[in-house]
């Protein structure tokens, strides 16, 4: 993690190298006690000025290693991947990011329930943004097949949310 400690007043900039060796002196040990409280807090860059000394740490993020991958496996990976989520035909979408509910509340009855017939404009659930519950409303007349998102759980703009049937 590059550490720079930089003097104002005289305007020059001491950067730690291989070849400078620092003793443990006073303003050592309060740049490691400003690094530790970087690090207890997870900071990314901590400023620190007093008595015309202006001290300013930067942590790095981690360097993001490549891990390589047979050609074989990854296919193998991806074919896994789809055949482990069923596909379906017809289906209902979030229209937003949320937090899905069954009912108008996490103990009332869910609007609806698999096998269930309902007509267009049917409230058939509930997403909670910004504290604002928003209903989301049967888009034509359809059987509800399967419900696809547990109660409570988040979802975004595009997730399936119910497995359908148009009537």
């Amino acid at each position: 993690m590059p550490k720079t400690i930089k003097k104002i007043s005289g305007a020059k900039t001491a950067k730690p190298s291989a070849k400078t060796t620092l003793k443990d002196t006073p303003a050592l040990s309060e740049v490691k006690q400003i690094y530790k409280f970087m690090q207890d807090n997870n900071l990314g860059t901590v400023d620190y000025e007093e008595k015309g000394t202006h001290i300013r740490l930067v942590r790095m993020p981690p360097a993001q290693v490549a891990v390589p991958v047979a050609a074989g496996a990854s296919g193998a990976l991806e074919q896994e991947q789809t055949s482990a989520k069923p596909q379906y035909s017809q289906t209902i979408k979030s229209p937003l990011m949320g937090i899905f509910f069954r009912g108008s509340s996490p103990s009332a009855p869910p609007f609806i329930k698999e096998g269930e017939k309902v007509k267009a404009g049917t409230p058939i659930c509930l997403i909670e943004a910004m504290k604002v519950f928003n209903e989301v409303k049967a888009t034509s007349d359809c059987v509800i097949k399967k419900v696809l998102v547990e109660n409570g759980q988040p979802v975004k703009p595009g997730d399936l949310l119910f497995a359908i049937e148009k009537i």
